[in-house]
């Protein structure tokens, strides 16, 4: 889930975000500015401290919602790199550029998290171990984390799910200085499945021909796994 995404479903159930926002543009200007200065690392406290500001102590339930399903999903994709790079047994991931990308994605992952946490304080459900997830599912993906070329696909399928949920949504983008912010991340976020698909291009057997973005053909799941076709449902779209 990224995080213009997530401006997005909060506008659905609050038509009112961007005036919440809109009467603190000088404050706006100046954090955009600042975006171009702070690591990623603080950048999660910084936004996060833009949404507890324009809600203040009145967050409407259905945002709030909204916002810990968004963790949810940060959670998961942070535990899923996480595992794969400490476990006891890591995931038998190439040193070099491959361990590299991946830690660098696994970071964003975490930073992500802590943007979300900031936005919500003490409204954020419990926090989501590595315990709470099945990266197997029910046993489908049972070597997700000792196969390399299967964790790789997973991990594009992931990454490929939360990039596709921001298509044709880039037009409300000039609304507001925070938006410009938020698209920053988001293109991190495509960076990651763009980056992937390269990897998954180079050490998958029978993928080389595979482009950093996603193909019309088998309905848009160029992965191979037929179990994630829900990810690439209606790829053809040209709205979604």
């Amino acid at each position: 889930m990224n995080i213009v995404n997530i401006l997005e479903e909060i506008e659905k159930v609050d038509g009112e975000i961007y005036e919440r926002l809109n009467p603190r543009r000088a404050a706006m200007k100046s954090f955009a500015n600042m975006g171009k200065k702070i690591s990623l690392a603080a950048m999660p406290l910084a936004l996060g401290s833009v949404f507890q500001k324009a809600y203040g102590q009145t967050t409407p339930t259905a945002i709030v919602d909204v916002l810990n399903f968004a963790l949810s999903l940060e959670y998961l994709e942070y535990h899923f790199y996480n595992h794969a790079l400490n476990a006891s047994v890591p995931t038998p991931i190439p040193a070099g550029a491959a361990l590299s990308a991946i830690t660098t994605i696994r970071n964003h992952e975490d930073a992500h998290v802590k943007l979300l946490q900031g936005a919500l304080g003490t409204a954020q459900r419990s926090v989501l171990v590595y315990d709470n997830f099945d990266f197997t599912a029910g046993g489908t993906f049972g070597d997700v984390f000792t196969n390399y070329q299967t964790f790789l696909k997973i991990a594009l399928a992931f990454e490929d799910t939360g990039v596709r949920a921001y298509k044709g949504q880039a037009g409300v983008l000039n609304r507001n200085a925070v938006l410009t912010t938020a698209l920053q991340i988001h293109s991190v976020e495509a960076r990651h499945a763009a980056h992937l698909r390269q990897m998954v291009a180079a050490n998958v057997m029978g993928a080389s021909g595979l482009k950093p973005w996603i193909a019309y053909a088998a309905n848009g799941n160029d992965t191979g796994i037929a179990a994630v076709n829900p990810v690439y449902a209606g790829e053809q779209n040209t709205t979604q």
